[in-house]
C-alpha cells in the first residue's frame, strides 16, 4: 500500500526577505527557510508548502497581502507558466542590485578570499528583445493552463509551437508573443504554426517519437540578417515532399530571411552537433559585427545570445588584460574564437583552446574573415590539451583569459594555469559560484584586483562576472 503523503501546511502572512538561487525568493519562518518563486523581497504573502525537508521547504505564493515597493507588473501573458523571465515581477533596478549582491555573496561565502570593491554592474540597455537566438519546439501535446483545465472541455487543437514546460519533457506551452527577440520572430512562429495546422503537418510526439516537425531555431544579427533552421524527422519520400512545401511557404512568405536552413533529425533527441544542416535558400550563415570585426555565425555556431552586452563584456575582458601588443595570450574555452579575435590586434599572439572541434573551425574562419594572422586554435578536452608539454611547446603566456562553462574549470586546468604562471588572468564567468570556487584555488598565487559584473539576461537571475587576477610577488 502506498504511503499517504503528509498534509503540507499553509503559512500565512509571511514576509519575503531576500532572493535565492534559480531566481526564487526566500523567507524564514521560525527555523524553516522557505524558497518561493514569482515573489520579491518586501512582499507579504500566504505560502502553500509543496515540499519540506528538515530545515528548508519549497512552496508557492497563493495570496498577496501586501505588495513590495520593489515589485513590477509582469508584461508577458505567458509569465509564470513558460518558466522563463522569472524576474519580470521585480523592477529592473532591483534585478541588477540583487545580481551584484549575488556576485558579492559568492566571492565572500564560497571564495572566502580578499577582493576589492566590486565595480557597479553594467546593466543592459535593452531589457526586452535582447536575444539573438531562440529555439521553439513543435509538439502534439500542448500544455493546458490552469484556466483551460478548469473549463473541463475537450480541445480540438492540441498542437503547440513554443517552449518546454519545466519538469515536463513532453509538454510544450504554445507561445503567442515572446518578448525575448525582435517581433519578426513572433510573426514567423505564429504564421508557421497556422500553416502547419491548416495543412495537417504532424507535430512531433516527444514521447512516441513520431511526427515531422520537431524544432525551429531563429537567429538574428546586428547587421539585420535573419536565419531560420527547421528540424524535421523524415523517413519517407512523402514526408520529404511535405517538408519542402513548408520550406517553400516560409521562403515566399518571409523574403527577409537571409539564411533558410533545415536538418533531418531522426534521433531521439534534438541535438544537432552530429548532424549536417542543409541550406534551402540564401547563405549558410549570418554575419555579426563587433566593433570593426565581422563574425560568421552558422547554424551550429556558438555566439553570445545578447549581442550588445557581449560587446561590453568583451571590452571589459580586453581592458582587464592590459595588452600592449607584446603579449602571448592563451584564450581558454575559446568557443568560436570571439574573444581571441576581439583582442588579437592588441596582442603579439593569441592561442585559443576549445573542446568542440566545429567551434575551432569557426574560430579559424573568423580569423581569416577578418585578416587576423596572429591566432592559433586547438581542439580537445581542456585538461588534456592544456598541459606542461603544450606550454613548453608554445611558450609561457603573459596573460590567460578563461571563459569556462557553468561548471567552472577542472582542477587539472587550474593546476596547469598555476604552472604556466602568467602575470595576469582574466576570468570571465557565467556562474559566479563556480568562479568563486576556482578563485580560491588560485588564491595562493594570485590576488583579485578587479571585479566587474555584467548583466546579459534581464528578467532572469543569471549574471556574468569578469575578474582580474594579478600574480602575487614572490
Amino acid at each position: 500500500m502506498a504511503r499517504k503523503k503528509k498534509d503540507l501546511p499553509l503559512l500565512e502572512k509571511v514576509y519575503i526577505t531576500d532572493v535565492a538561487a534559480e531566481g526564487k525568493a526566500v523567507a524564514k519562518v521560525n527555523d524553516l527557510v522557505v524558497f518561493v518563486p514569482f515573489v520579491v523581497p518586501g512582499d507579504l504573502v500566504d505560502i502553500q508548502i509543496k515540499r519540506k525537508k528538515n530545515h528548508y521547504a519549497e512552496g508557492v505564493a497563493v495570496r498577496l497581502h501586501e505588495a513590495s515597493e520593489k515589485r513590477a507588473t509582469p508584461f508577458c501573458e505567458h509569465y509564470g507558466v513558460c518558466g522563463g523571465c522569472k524576474w519580470q515581477c521585480l523592477s529592473y533596478e532591483e534585478q541588477i542590485h540583487y545580481k551584484q549582491k549575488q556576485v558579492y555573496d559568492n566571492l565572500t561565502r564560497i571564495g572566502k578570499i580578499n577582493f576589492p570593491e566590486i565595480s557597479p554592474i553594467i546593466g543592459s540597455e535593452k531589457t526586452v528583445c535582447y536575444r539573438n537566438k531562440l529555439e521553439y519546439t513543435f509538439s502534439n501535446k500542448r500544455w493546458l493552463t490552469e484556466e483551460e483545465v478548469k473549463q473541463d472541455v475537450k480541445y480540438d487543437r492540441m498542437e503547440a509551437l513554443g517552449f518546454h514546460i519545466p519538469g515536463a519533457f513532453d509538454k510544450v506551452l504554445d507561445i503567442q508573443k515572446c518578448y525575448l527577440q525582435d517581433d519578426i520572430t513572433n510573426v514567423l512562429r505564429n504564421k508557421i504554426r497556422t500553416y502547419a495546422i491548416e495543412n495537417g503537418i504532424p507535430f512531433f510526439d516527444l514521447r512516441n517519437q513520431i511526427g515531422i516537425l520537431r524544432n525551429m531555431m531563429v537567429r538574428n544579427s546586428s547587421t539585420g540578417e535573419l536565419m531560420v533552421l527547421f528540424q524535421f524527422k523524415i523517413e519517407t519520400e512523402a514526408e520529404e515532399v511535405i517538408a519542402n512545401k513548408l520550406l517553400n511557404y516560409v521562403a515566399n512568405e518571409f523574403p527577409e530571411i537571409t539564411s533558410l536552413m533545415y536538418v533531418i533529425n531522426n534521433k531521439c533527441n534534438d541535438t544537432i552537433g552530429d548532424l549536417t544542416p542543409i541550406c534551402f535558400k540564401g547563405k549558410d550563415h549570418i554575419i555579426e559585427e563587433m566593433e570593426d570585426l565581422k563574425f560568421k555565425v552558422g547554424a551550429k555556431s556558438f555566439y553570445q545570445t545578447n549581442s550588445e552586452q557581449a560587446l561590453r563584456l568583451y571590452q571589459v575582458a580586453r581592458e582587464f588584460a592590459q595588452l600592449t601588443g607584446n603579449e602571448l595570450v592563451y584564450d581558454l574555452y575559446t568557443g568560436t574564437g570571439t574573444i581571441a579575435n576581439f583582442i588579437a590586434k592588441q596582442a603579439k599572439q593569441v592561442i585559443g583552446v576549445e573542446y568542440v572541434e566545429e567551434a575551432i573551425e569557426d574560430a579559424k574562419i573568423n580569423s581569416q574573415f577578418n585578416n587576423i594572422s596572429n591566432t592559433l586554435f586547438y581542439a580537445g578536452d581542456m585538461k588534456d590539451v592544456l598541459n606542461k608539454t603544450f606550454i613548453e611547446e608554445h611558450g609561457r603566456p603573459d596573460v590567460i583569459i578563461t571563459d569556462p562553462p557553468r561548471a567552472g574549470m577542472h582542477t587539472d586546468v587550474v593546476d596547469t594555469i598555476l604552472f604556466a604562471a602568467p602575470e595576469r588572468i582574466v576570468y570571465v564567468s557565467c556562474n559566479p559560484a563556480t568562479q568563486a570556487r576556482d578563485l580560491q584555488l588560485l588564491d595562493n598565487m594570485y590576488a583579485v584586483q578587479k571585479v566587474q559584473p555584467v548583466d546579459m539576461f534581464p528578467h532572469t537571475h543569471h549574471v556574468e562576472n569578469v575578474v582580474l587576477l594579478v600574480k602575487r610577488p614572490l
